[in-house]
């Protein structure tokens, strides 16, 4: 479904960000990229969706070359959840989600009834349909997080593109957020997101990226790219994988 070639990207002449970026995502596949601060993630992220225009290599959907498509066949097909948002408006839930319907409508156009039933549905889907007439201003962090997810998903987009989606969430809402990320994957949706939690490629067992210096180390799938080895590499500390009995899983445990 996404196919990434040879793709570099740099702000200005300097080195590149990224460097010789190559890999692909089949539909209904959870894709995870693991990388230190400043490697690269978000602004790899942000050249599928093409908010980046790479200065090397092709990013296909569908054997389409995205940077041929306009923003709103982007905005239908590609759902992008950033990692931070802070909103200053009182929307309520309910509008944030409906905010998603936005490459749907003409620009002069307003969300229709029809529009709203999608959004209501998506929010009863994640669970936090009691909160649609609630301000999102005034509702905790892991709420605001599945309203947000509640707006791409009301895209109705083929590729979700989540950038940190657990960060800052306690341990509850990160699992609860990686529940949702394995039950749309088994729907169909294709998924990428950046996390700096291993455990979380493991407990989704998903293909992994790692990413170092803008350079992909490595890719595959999590249990053969994600070792003590790689770790190091990635990160500079010692790691123990272990299996956990019973679970089917394996974790992370630092060396201190």
């Amino acid at each position: 479904m996404l196919r990434i070639e040879g793709v570099e990207f740099a702000y200005d002449e300097m080195k590149s960000v990224l460097q010789d970026i190559s890999f692909s995502v089949g539909e209904g596949e959870v894709f995870s990229i693991l990388g230190p601060n400043g490697s690269g993630k978000t602004t790899l992220l942000k050249c599928i969706n093409h908010l980046l225009k790479p200065r090397a290599g092709r990013i296909l959907l569908d054997d389409v070359d995205v940077g041929s498509m306009s923003r709103r066949e982007i905005g239908r097909r590609i759902g992008f959840l950033p990692q931070l948002h802070v909103s200053t408006f009182p929307f309520s839930v309910l509008d944030v989600a409906v905010m998603g319907r936005a490459p749907h409508l003409g620009l002069t156009s307003t969300p229709a009834e029809s529009d709203f039933e999608i959004a209501e549905y998506n929010l009863e889907k994640l669970g936090i349909s009691h909160l649609a007439g609630k301000p999102y201003t005034r509702i905790s962090g892991g709420e605001r997080q599945l309203a947000l997810i509640a707006m791409v998903l009301t895209q109705q987009p083929e590729l979700l593109l989540l950038d940190e989606p657990t960060s800052h969430l306690d341990f509850g809402n990160q699992i609860r957020i990686l529940e949702i990320i394995r039950d749309l994957s088994r729907e169909g949706f294709s998924i990428i997101f950046t996390t700096h939690f291993p455990d979380h490629a493991f407990q989704l067992s998903c293909k992994v990226a790692l990413i170092k210096g803008g350079c992909l180390l490595d890719t595959g799938n999590a249990t053969d790219v994600i070792t003590e080895e790689n770790l190091k590499k990635i990160y500079g500390v010692d790691v123990h994988i272990v299996h956990i009995e019973g679970a089917g899983s394996q974790v992370c445990v630092p060396i201190m």
